[in-house]
Parts: C-alpha cells; sequence; structure tokens
C-alpha cells in the first residue's frame, strides 16, 4: 500500500499546489497513465456552484497536471464510478468539503472499491479533505457539516486519525491582539480524544505529508507531526523521521 496525505494544496501566496507537486511528482514515479481524480469535496471551485463546480475543479488539477505530461480524468464524469475507480491507475483525492466529499463516496458505493484497489498497490493521494478520508473516519475534519453523508466511515486506510491543517494555539499576546477567546483547534481535539480514548490524532501541520509505503511512514515537509492520544502528554515527530502506523520511530 502506497499513500500520499497532504494537509494543504497551497500555502500563503503561492501557486495552487506549488509546494506540493515536487513531492507528488515524486510520489507518482512511472505511475502517470491513468489518474482518476474526485472533486466531490470542491463545493464552491472557481466562482462555480455545487455541482457544477465539480467541472471548474478538474479543470484547475488538470492542468497543472497537463503541463508536466500527467493525464487527468474525473471520476464525476464517469459512466460508472465503480469501472472508473477498477480501471485507475491512481486515485487522487482534492480538498475542500470533507462532508461534501464523503458523503458521495458514499452516494456512489465507493468505499469497497477504492479500499480494494489501493490495499492491491494503487496508488493513492490527497490533500486536506482527501487526507481525512483516508483515515477511518471524518470525525477530525475542521470542516462545517454541510451535508449529511450515509456514514461519517472513511476509507480506513490507516488506523488513526488525521486532523489537516493543524494550528498550535495562539500565545497569549495574540489572542489578546486579535480578541479570540474561543475554542482553539486543541480544544476540539481534546474533546474528541476524551469521548473516542482509543484513538490516536495526528495533527498535520502546514506545508507537511505523510508518506506511507508498506507499513512505514516518513513524514514529509519541515515542520513536526503532532501526535495526540487521551491523558497523554503530546509528542513530535521531526521532518523526514520513519515511523510505523503505532507512531514507534524507526
Amino acid at each position: 500500500m502506497r499513500l500520499l496525505l497532504i494537509s494543504n494544496s497551497t500555502n500563503y501566496k503561492e501557486p495552487y499546489l506549488g509546494w506540493c507537486l515536487p513531492l507528488i511528482e515524486d510520489f507518482l514515479k512511472n505511475e502517470k497513465k491513468n489518474i482518476l481524480f474526485f472533486p466531490y469535496a470542491g463545493v464552491k471551485i472557481g466562482g462555480k456552484n455545487f455541482p457544477e463546480s465539480y467541472d471548474a475543479y478538474l479543470e484547475r488539477v488538470k492542468g497543472i497536471f497537463a503541463e508536466r505530461g500527467i493525464h487527468v480524468t474525473s471520476i464525476h464524469q464517469a459512466a460508472c464510478p465503480v469501472e472508473a475507480v477498477n480501471n485507475a491507475d491512481v486515485i487522487m483525492v482534492g480538498g475542500g468539503n470533507t462532508f461534501n466529499l464523503v458523503a458521495e463516496i458514499h452516494r456512489h458505493k465507493l468505499i469497497e472499491p477504492v479500499r480494494r484497489k489501493v490495499m492491491e498497490g494503487t496508488l493513492f493521494l490527497g490533500w486536506s479533505a482527501g487526507s481525512n478520508v483516508a483515515c477511518p473516519t471524518l470525525r477530525t475534519t475542521n470542516d462545517m457539516p454541510i451535508v449529511m453523508p450515509e456514514s461519517f466511515n472513511g476509507f480506513d486506510f490507516v488506523p488513526f486519525q488525521i486532523n489537516p491543517h493543524y494550528l498550535d494555539p495562539y500565545s497569549e499576546e495574540i489572542n489578546d491582539a486579535i480578541g479570540h477567546g474561543g475554542e482553539t483547534r486543541q480544544d476540539r481535539i481534546n474533546e474528541f480524544l476524551s469521548v473516542n480514548p482509543q484513538i490516536t490524532v495526528a495533527g498535520l501541520r502546514e506545508a507537511c505529508a505523510l508518506w506511507v509505503e508498506d507499513g512505514e511512514i516518513t513524514l514529509k515537509g519541515n515542520r513536526p507531526l503532532r501526535i495526540m492520544r487521551h491523558d497523554v502528554d503530546a509528542i513530535e515527530i521531526e521532518p523526514n523521521t520513519k515511523f510505523d502506523f503505532s507512531f514507534n520511530i524507526k
């Protein structure tokens, strides 16, 4: 099983997919024949409303990859989505709203076909919501539940939850400056861990990614990965470190 789970598509003041495209190309290597894109998280892309936004999302991604000789098709244009999955060399899932993404995946009965293909060796890469859906469930997304999916279940490629775009709590000085008095991202994750004490959450900071290959994970990027468990002090895993699914360092 080979996965590339990216926190974010775009860094501030950088082109779309700018920071992570070299990483994606390295991950793909020679597997560039038939990339199947999932645009279902894109509910407001290019000024378009859902579901026309799927077309706009495809064109945005397709244009970037075409410049590098990589052909991309989209599952939303497939006559038979399951057949499209079965014929894919690479499955690529874009970011956006995780609830809409998961709702569409379940509506088209794609959980098991995608899971089977990836477990058999088909490459999987996703950013933001596309990383979240690689987890057992979507329950550590940052998104508003704009739709009610049939199930919160994801593809369950990794046995832990990812929180993409993980943000460290602001300092007291910044809170004073911006007048923030509400919950932090850490507060919300702590609530999740309180009611799900058996589950580990990986806080994936911006411009970072998890490269998963044959049961081993490598943290890519220049920021640490934050590992959070119930009633246990969080730990930080440094960039380029290799570790297993239990976060034991290799």
